[in-house]
């Protein structure tokens, strides 16, 4: 199968779900032309590494005043900033200039920001696969009501009723629409429907959830901290913000009343003030809080502490820094929201509380319990070993394109079973704003 895979920004270890689908994808032998955006060397880097496993990459740089352009443009139109944010037209260019010269199979494209590439794809008969991956004005809903970032809130609130539209129109344009949980999936299809729009077909929207690479979040065999936490992820995204904080200034110190030993580790790049300011050194009352900004490798992190914690408030899809810290064997201290997507609790590895006092009562709990810790995080291991194998999620990636396929060659044969024609599919129910 020949796939052109567009995402808008570079797959890598940190952008874990395209980065997987890619390699696997790759390894079960499917020609593959990336076409995605960069924004630094260090991107470079990574799209140099997908290009010697065999990957052929078309890669445009996306510079911070593009962006910015692009989303003071979208300012005064309906279309949400995400939408327009990585419009980058050398690469639509390079995008139509492959699709004209090759035979591709399949298109798939990734997230809300990438869709605007997808509607570029003309030609009626190759299917196109949008990979929205997480209902994106579902998150904003949640982080208006609950976002402990000033800058969060104001950006969702700006953005939710552009985004609900924008979403429910684009739910239409695509032969089929992925996403990570079922929850996503729900809040896609329960946003009201442009005016005149036809039902969708029950299988329209499906999910795909995220797997974790096994052979590279692994146990280490060597004896874990007995007073440390880890809550692991990109640190300027308003949802990890909130978590952090709430981690710190609700939850730790009532942990430290009684284990003022204990040394939380925030983990992750790109810390914002509100983040940085957490960091302090221990005391006769409480332990250190360490602040590590971008670290070369977050496995040791999740390899030596005695408990991850995910003390999510809100969210989307399915949280990966859960997913790899029970691959690390790690035991996990979390919220429901967090897991709402994998519906597991103790028996696979993880405790689950939906306020501070629980969550820290379950943290207190495990510190105390040196073989409750080690049974909780072999649990977790298995678990994702059997849920979660990018090998077998990629298998049903290819069985969707597979489909999508079909229905596209019966829309060339005028098949009765067939979806509407691609003219007739992608005239949009409202009049979207040209790309910019």
């Amino acid at each position: 199968m020949k796939i052109l895979y567009i995402v808008p920004y570079t797959p890598n270890q940190i952008r874990v779900r395209p980065y997987s689908l890619l390699r696997e994808l790759n390894r079960q032998g499917h020609e593959i032309v990336l076409a995605t955006l960069y924004s630094s060397a260090q991107e470079q880097d990574d799209l140099a590494a997908l290009a010697q496993q065999g990957i052929d990459v078309v890669a445009h740089p996306l510079s911070s005043w593009r962006s910015l352009t692009n989303a003071l443009l979208a300012l005064p139109s309906v279309q949400p900033l995400q939408a327009t944010y990585c419009w980058q037209p050398s690469l639509a260019a390079a995008i139509n200039a492959r699709l004209a010269a090759e035979a591709f199979d399949v298109v798939h494209v990734e997230h809300l920001r990438g869709a605007v590439y997808g509607l570029q794809v003309k030609q009626p008969a190759l299917p196109v696969v949008w990979d929205s991956v997480d209902s994106i004005s579902h998150l904003f809903a949640q982080a208006a009501q609950t976002s402990r970032s000033l800058k969060g809130r104001l950006m969702t609130t700006l953005e939710l009723k552009r985004t609900q539209r924008h979403e429910a129109w684009l739910l239409r344009q695509f032969e089929q629409v992925l996403v990570t949980s079922k929850h996503d999936r729900s809040a896609l299809l329960g946003l009201p429907a442009p005016a005149d729009a036809a039902p969708l077909a029950a299988d329209h929207v499906r999910v795909l959830p995220n797997g974790v690479d096994l052979d590279y979040f692994t146990p280490n065999q060597g004896e874990r901290e007995t007073a440390s936490l880890v809550f692991s992820g990109k640190m300027s995204y308003h949802a990890n913000i909130t978590a952090a904080i709430f981690l710190i200034e609700d939850m730790m110190p009532r942990v430290w009343a009684e284990r003022p030993d204990v040394k939380v580790y925030l983990v992750g790049k790109d810390p914002t003030a509100e983040v940085r300011r957490l960091a302090r050194q221990a005391t006769a009352t409480h332990g250190e809080v360490i602040v590590t900004g971008t670290v070369p490798d977050l496995r040791p992190y999740l390899q030596r502490a005695a408990v991850a914690v995910a003390p999510i408030a809100y969210g989307a899809g399915i949280q990966n820094k859960v997913l790899e810290a029970m691959a690390c064997a790690a035991p996990v201290v979390t919220t429901p929201q967090a897991v709402s997507a994998l519906e597991i609790g103790e028996e696979e590895g993880v405790l689950v509380a939906d306020n501070a006092v629980g969550l820290a009562e379950s943290v207190l709990a495990l510190l105390d319990d040196a073989e409750r810790r080690h049974r909780l995080g072999h649990a977790g291991r298995q678990y994702v070993t059997r849920r979660h194998n990018w090998s077998k999620i990629v298998a049903d990636l290819v069985e969707v394109y597979a489909e999508s396929m079909d229905r596209s060659i019966g829309v060339r044969v005028g098949a009765a079973s067939a979806l509407p024609d691609r003219e007739t599919l992608l005239a949009p129910t409202q009049t979207p704003t040209a790309p910019l």
